[in-house]
């Protein structure tokens, strides 16, 4: 997998990272913070992908820890912002069909199948 594939472009990093908020300081000290560029890059590589969160390299830090920036900034409402700037910078280099859109799914049968719907017995009295 090219190496270029791990890491956010330059360019796009330079529009989001105004975005992010800065790092807390910890009076406690502890483990050093994974960088927000390397989580970022982690997010991508899972939307890319379709991986399971425990199953991102180990050059994003762990699965957990870009699950939960991810999570605190959509709960922070940045993650919006971030998903409209990343589609700006993409349609900047390689344009977007804004009057064009498609979605995907899939469809199987349960395994055990459904049971039969039987009548359903009153447990009041009829009130009418």
């Amino acid at each position: 997998m090219p190496k270029d594939f791990f890491d956010v472009p330059d360019d796009l990093w330079s529009r989001i990272e105004p975005l992010l908020p800065p790092e807390q300081p910890r009076p406690k000290g502890g483990r050093p913070r994974v960088p927000d560029r390397v989580a970022f890059a982690g997010i991508l590589y899972r939307v890319r992908t379709g991986c399971q969160w425990k199953a991102l390299p180990a050059d994003f830090g762990s699965g957990s820890t870009c699950h939960l920036r991810m999570m605190q900034w959509i709960r922070a409402g940045l993650f919006e912002k971030l998903h409209e700037e990343m589609l700006r910078y993409y349609d900047k280099r390689r344009g977007i069909k804004w009057d064009f859109a498609s979605l995907d799914s899939a469809m199987a049968k349960a395994p055990k199948g459904g049971s039969t719907r039987g009548r359903t017995r009153r447990t009041g009295g009829n009130s009418a």
